[in-house]
């Protein structure tokens, strides 16, 4: 038995390599998928892109498709929303559209053309490494650093809600920086979506032609407000964090509280002023990450957090 394993293997990965191929077959057949174009520019036309697996979990006739653009011109989307409203499932579906593209696999979708891309990288969700001592933070940090680092001009980068992780002037300055960089890195101008919830990064398409606002569209009604996970151009400034808090079955007192707080907050003398517009001292687009070590970081940031205090008391 043995002496045949060698055989054996190969017969395995044989069957393992025909398993994959019939299983994306007819998964192409019953969906309807469509064979995409592969093409060696920096081209990303995904038309009506659905996300093969939510789509198997809520339904074909449920799911709402979304178009994808972005070549050397349109390099980066900036996707605003609310949580729940889609905006992580939009970034991932992208992704693994590139995947099963370069894979050889059909895709849910009505016409593609897809670039080839050299890496995907990604950096999603909230997790610590405590055997490490890492905080979630210090991860998604060390995380961003990395794509910083090795993306380039043919990479595709999906980033979620950067700078979430630290206080809300520190997560914007880092989060305007790391798309500055992506932006403006001659070797490193990475095709990039960008979900966040700050409307501040929507200023970015004031600076880069190459930036595109986008939204997923909200409908406010009476009752509360609904979902229609459809991603459209455009910023938004609104969160709906307390509807999404009550969505979640937040007591009603929690709710009132919270929206007598909000309303308070609102009507302070002067809103924060818009990253883009402060007097970074130095500039935020003179700085390069890569060549700062983390005690410079660390500096610079606490700099600016004086810097913000010092206008923002004004």
């Amino acid at each position: 038995m043995i002496s045949h394993t060698l055989c054996l293997l190969r017969v395995a990965r044989a069957i393992a390599y025909i398993d994959v191929l019939s299983g994306l077959s007819i998964l192409a057949l019953e969906g309807q998928w469509i064979c995409p174009t592969l093409v060696t520019n920096l081209t990303l036309d995904i038309r009506g892109g659905r996300h093969p697996v939510v789509e198997q979990s809520v339904g074909s006739s449920l799911f709402i498709p979304n178009d994808t653009y972005l070549d050397e011109t349109r390099q980066m989307m900036v996707i605003t929303g609310p949580n729940m409203a889609g905006k992580s499932t939009y970034i991932r579906q992208v992704a693994l559209l590139v995947v099963m593209a370069q894979i050889g696999s059909f895709i849910p979708a009505t016409s593609a053309t897809v670039g080839l891309v050299d890496q995907i990288f990604s950096r999603i969700g909230a997790s610590d490494l405590l055997a490490q001592g890492q905080s979630t933070f210090m991860v998604e940090m060390s995380e961003t650093a990395y794509i910083l680092q090795h993306a380039t001009s043919h990479s595709l980068v999906i980033l979620d809600e950067i700078g979430r992780g630290t206080s809300t002037y520190d997560g914007i300055a880092i989060a305007w920086a790391v798309a500055c960089h992506l932006l403006s890195t001659p070797t490193q101008r990475a095709k990039t979506l960008f979900a966040t919830h700050y409307a501040e990064l929507c200023d970015l398409a004031t600076h880069y032609t190459h930036v595109q606002n986008y939204q997923v569209a909200v409908k406010e009604t009476s009752q509360g407000i609904t979902f229609l996970r459809t991603i459209r151009p455009g910023g938004t400034n609104q969160s709906y964090g307390i509807h999404v808090a009550q969505l979640a079955g937040l007591p009603p007192s929690v709710i009132k509280k919270a929206k007598d707080k909000l309303r308070e907050l609102h009507i302070a003398p002067t809103p924060p002023p818009s990253p883009a517009t402060l007097p970074w001292s130095p500039p935020l687009d003179t700085l390069n990450p890569l060549e700062m070590t983390p005690l410079e970081a660390l500096e610079q940031l606490i700099l600016w957090k004086k810097q913000w205090t010092s206008i923002h008391s004004n």
